[in-house]
């Protein structure tokens, strides 16, 4: 790293959510390149070269940058429909509407999800998308390109469904794929964007979408898949009562076992929402390293229920934090994850000791970094690591009078980001985009959004 550019960050206070979570009341980072060089207490050390920025981070915490594990970006369209509805009827009554999607709509709600991510502190994020109407255009690519340009960190889920309403599915028949089409897109998708090198940009990810959208076929060729080509998988399992019922009606057991009879539990291998499992199910994912992306707020939109995080975590689970998609939780930030996160799994049975702040704060980071297998590389402050990093200000009346700044990060205000860095590039100052025109997202998403919803009506 000695001939790299190095930026230099001081004064401000640090969490660098290692396996010690050692903190530092007032601290520095060096980042050279884009790799993370030095974290410590004090000044950063003298005679330092090549020193192109120093940053002041006074009136700051610094955090490694937030990770998301589980979103929806092409949801940024349908924002504020079906607003009273659980999980089974909210899908049946925005599937009719999401299979009309195409290339130009999922590029502009991707740019949306991802800059409202990207301006609340997030540096690496996952999209799965699922819906891939035939004659609709490049969707995956439209979802890398989007990432490419906002500068964000992206793990690319590559969805599928191919059980229909015929098929006693809840998407229409016209939304779903074959096995042998989805199958082979998905290889595709592998091959076009898959980038398995240390500090890669955009991984991909196999993720058929739920037991009842996709057959016992496409789950167990998906995991073949997954694995064959040396790739991680997703799908969303446990969400809802309702989902269980339909799991021992139809498979004769629950999603845990059915999972696991289709090869989807292992450590490369991540679920969405995870909310109504038992003690032999959490067991389960333990023992086999199965990780769990928690989405607090979308849980409570759609009234599926409160996670078991602190009984996971207690039993060695890993877990990181979703947004999910905006049709189920409209503001699409991550940062504000992080407080419900806390606050809902309070609400549970565990009450004051079921997660505190910094337990919040790993979820978010270094637990996300750990779903989608990317520990090694992201996720906590430390030499070697990539450099992508957060400034939070702390110094405002939202949040100055808060005197532990962990806490105040993760119980005040949605605190604002300063600076935001990915692989050592800034991508966001004072709150504001520095790579994408914020205001022509916005214009874009609006008449997307507009043009989708006469589609769907048949205008």
């Amino acid at each position: 790293m000695a001939a790299a550019r190095r930026t230099v960050i001081e004064n401000g206070a640090i969490a660098t959510v290692d396996a010690d979570d050692t903190e530092y009341a007032s601290g520095h980072v060096v980042m050279a390149g884009d790799r993370i060089e030095a974290v410590g207490a004090g000044k950063a050390p003298e005679g330092l070269e090549n020193v192109v920025r120093r940053i002041d981070a006074s009136g700051h915490l610094v955090t490694p940058g937030l990770v998301n594990t589980h979103h929806h970006f092409y949801q940024w369209l349908t924002r504020g429909l079906a607003t009273d509805h659980n999980l089974f009827d909210w899908l049946v009554a925005l599937y009719p509407t999401w299979a009309r999607i195409d290339e130009t709509m999922v590029h502009a709600a991707a740019q949306g999800s991802l800059a409202m991510m990207a301006r609340g502190g997030v540096t690496c994020a996952m999209d799965h998308h699922y819906i891939y109407p035939k004659g609709s255009g490049d969707l995956s690519g439209a979802i890398v390109r989007a990432a490419r340009e906002t500068g964000v960190r992206l793990t690319l889920a590559r969805g599928s469904m191919d059980r229909g309403e015929k098929d006693g599915g809840l998407p229409p028949d016209f939304a779903v794929e074959t096995l042998e089409g989805a199958l082979a897109a998905t290889e595709a998708t592998v091959d076009e964007h898959h980038d398995a090198s240390f500090g890669a940009m955009t991984q991909v990810a196999v993720a058929p979408c739920s037991p009842f959208s996709v057959s016992t076929e496409l789950l167990a060729q998906g995991a073949e898949l997954a694995r064959r080509r040396g790739v991680r998988l997703h799908t969303h399992g446990s969400e809802t009562v309702e989902e269980e019922k339909f799991c021992h009606e139809l498979f004769g057991m629950g999603p845990t076992d059915y999972f696991a009879s289709t090869g989807w539990l292992g450590e490369d291998v991540w679920m969405a929402h995870c909310v109504h499992m038992n003690d032999s199910d959490i067991a389960a994912f333990a023992r086999t390293g199965t990780g769990v992306a928690h989405c607090p707020s979308s849980n409570a939109r759609l009234a599926a229920g409160i996670a078991r995080v602190p009984d996971m975590l207690a039993a060695g689970v890993p877990v990181g934090l979703g947004v999910d998609g905006t049709a189920s939780n409209e503001s699409g930030e991550l940062h504000t994850e992080l407080r419900n996160a806390l606050l809902i799994n309070r609400l549970g049975p565990h009450r004051e000791s079921a997660l505190n702040a910094r337990q919040a704060l790993r979820l978010g980071t270094y637990g996300g970094a750990q779903v989608l297998g990317r520990a090694h590389e992201l996720g906590s402050l430390e030499p070697g690591k990539l450099a992508d990093l957060v400034l939070w200000r702390l110094d405002t009346l939202a949040h100055a009078s808060i005197a532990d700044p962990v806490t105040a990060l993760v119980l005040g205000a949605a605190a604002p980001v300063t600076a935001s860095f990915v692989h050592g590039r800034q991508i966001v100052e004072n709150g504001r985009l520095l790579h994408v025109d914020e205001d022509a997202v916005a214009r874009s998403t609006r008449e997307q959004a507009r043009r989708l919803a006469r589609i769907a009506a048949g205008g």
